[in-house]
C-alpha cells in the first residue's frame, strides 16, 4: 500500500533531538520529506542539512547567521537561492505555520519554544513535541489551545513517549499512577562534598543519555524529572499526587503506567531518542530502522528502581511545588532554572547555587492564578533578567 509522504518542520533541528530526528527522517526518504528547519546561529551544520533535505524554508533566531546562510545558500545554485530565510522569534512563527506542514517537531530548547509552538497549534498541526518548557511554562493554555484547534500533541521526551506507548488501547480512567523513570545522572552517587565542588564539565557527563548541554544539567539536578512531572500532569491529565518517580539507573524502563487492578505496562528499549522521535513521526504504526540496536534480555543482570533523593537533589520537590501551586509558579520555576543553568555553565555559580537560585525566585514572586500567553512570556523574560542582573555584577 502507497502511503502519502508527511511533511515535516523541524524547529531546533541542529540540537540533539533535531539532528536525530533527521537521522531517522533520513532513513525513511519515501515516507517523510522536510520542508522546513530551523537553528539559533549553527550556520554550518544548518547548511549541511539544507544541502542534504532541501527545505523549502529555513529560520534562524540569530541575525548574523541568518545574514551568513543568505549569503551562503546564494552561492550553492539556484535550487538552494529558491530557499525562504526567515529570522528571529516571527521567522519561527510562521515556520511553525507553514501550510504544507503536516507536523511540526519542536526540538527547541527552553522557553522560546512556547510562542511557535502555540503557533502551530492554532494552524490544527500535529506536534510531535521535545520542548517541555512549552507545557510547563503554559499548560493549561496549550492544551486548551490543542483541544479548540484540534491538534494532536505526541510527546517526543523518552519518559512521556513511553507513557503514551503504554496507554495506546487503554481507558484512561483505570490509571492509577504514573511512573517516570529517571538514571539519577552523573551525580547520583556523588557526595555532598563532590557537588559543592562540581563544575559543568562533571554534569555534562551523563552516564547513558547523549544530550545537550541544558538538559544534562538539568539530568544533573533531576530537574529535567521535575520538569516532566509538570508536563505529564498536562499531557495525560493525571494529579500531581498519582505521578511518581523511581530512580533506574539503567535507564532501559523508559517509565511505566501502573492501572487500577495492580497490573503495570512498562515501555523497555535501549536508550536512544530515535525510538520516541520514530514513534511520533509514524504512531501508532512501528518502523524498523537498522540505527536501532535491538535490546538483548538475555544479557540483563539487574534493573533496580530506587526513590530519588530529594534533600541532595531539592530541584526535583522545587518542581513538584510549583506544579501543584499552578498559575504562574512553573513560568518562574523553569524561567529561574534556565538562567541559573546558563550562568552555571558559565562558571558564574556553584553547582548548588542552582536551586538556591530557582527557591529564592519562586518564594520572591506573587502568584498569579490564571496568566495569559501574553504574561507568561513577560515574566519569563522579567525572572531571567533580575537574575542576570544580579550575578552580572559579581
Amino acid at each position: 500500500m502507497q502511503h502519502e509522504t508527511k511533511k515535516i518542520v523541524i524547529l531546533g533541528s541542529t540540537g540533539s533531538v533535531g539532528s536525530q530526528a533527521l537521522e531517522v527522517i533520513h532513513r525513511f526518504p519515501d515516507q517523510y520529506q522536510i520542508v522546513g528547519l530551523s537553528a539559533n546561529q549553527n550556520v554550518s551544520l544548518l547548511l549541511k542539512q539544507a544541502k542534504t533535505f532541501k527545505p523549502k524554508v529555513i529560520a534562524m533566531m540569530d541575525k548574523a547567521a541568518c545574514v551568513k546562510v543568505k549569503e551562503r545558500l546564494k552561492l550553492l545554485g539556484p535550487r538552494f537561492r529558491k530557499i525562504q530565510v526567515l529570522f528571529g522569534l516571527e521567522g519561527l512563527c510562521q515556520l511553525a505555520e507553514l501550510a504544507e506542514a503536516d507536523l511540526v517537531l519542536t526540538a527547541l530548547v527552553g522557553s522560546v519554544g512556547l510562542k511557535p509552538t502555540a503557533q502551530a497549534i492554532k494552524k490544527s498541526k500535529t506536534i510531535a513535541l521535545a520542548n517541555k518548557e512549552t507545557l510547563v511554562t503554559a499548560g493549561s493554555i496549550i492544551m486548551d489551545l490543542a483541544r479548540q484547534h484540534q491538534a494532536f500533541i505526541i510527546p517526543v521526551d523518552s519518559e512521556h513517549s513511553a507513557i503514551y506507548q503504554c496507554l495506546v488501547g487503554e481507558d484512561f480512567a483505570s490509571v492509577r499512577n504514573l511512573i517516570l523513570t529517571c538514571s539519577g545522572g552523573p551525580f547520583r552517587k556523588a557526595s555532598q562534598k563532590f557537588l559543592e565542588k562540581a563544575k559543568a564539565q562533571d554534569a555534562l557527563k551523563h552516564p547513558t543519555w547523549n544530550m545537550g548541554q541544558k538538559i544534562s544539567i538539568d539530568s544533573a539536578t533531576l530537574m529535567n524529572k521535575g520538569l516532566e512531572i509538570i508536563e505529564a500532569h498536562w499531557l495525560f491529565s493525571v494529579d500531581y499526587a498519582h505521578i511518581k518517580v523511581l530512580v533506574h539507573p539503567q535507564s532501559l524502563v523508559h517509565s511505566l503506567v501502573e492501572f487500577q487492578d495492580g497490573s503495570l505496562k512498562a515501555q523497555i528499549s535501549q536508550p536512544t531518542m530515535k525510538i520516541p522521535i520514530q514513534f511520533a513521526f509514524s504512531c501508532p504504526a512501528r518502523q524498523t530502522n537498522p540505527d536501532i540496536q535491538d535490546l538483548n534480555l538475555e544479557s540483563l543482570n539487574q534493573m533496580t528502581f530506587n526513590p530519588p533523593d530529594l534533600k541532595r537533589f531539592p530541584c526535583l520537590r522545587l518542581a513538584r511545588e510549583a506544579g501543584q501551586a499552578g498559575g504562574s509558579a512553573p513560568t518562574v520555576l523553569n524561567a529561574a532554572n534556565e538562567i541559573a543553568v546558563e550562568l552555571f555553565l558559565q562558571d558564574k555559580i556553584k553547582f548548588l547555587q542552582i536551586p538556591k537560585i530557582i527557591q529564592k525566585s519562586l518564594s520572591d514572586h506573587h502568584l498569579l492564578a490564571d496568566p495569559t500567553l501574553e504574561q507568561i512570556i513577560q515574566l519569563d523574560t522579567q525572572t531571567k533578567t533580575k537574575i542576570q542582573k544580579q550575578y552580572s555584577k559579581k
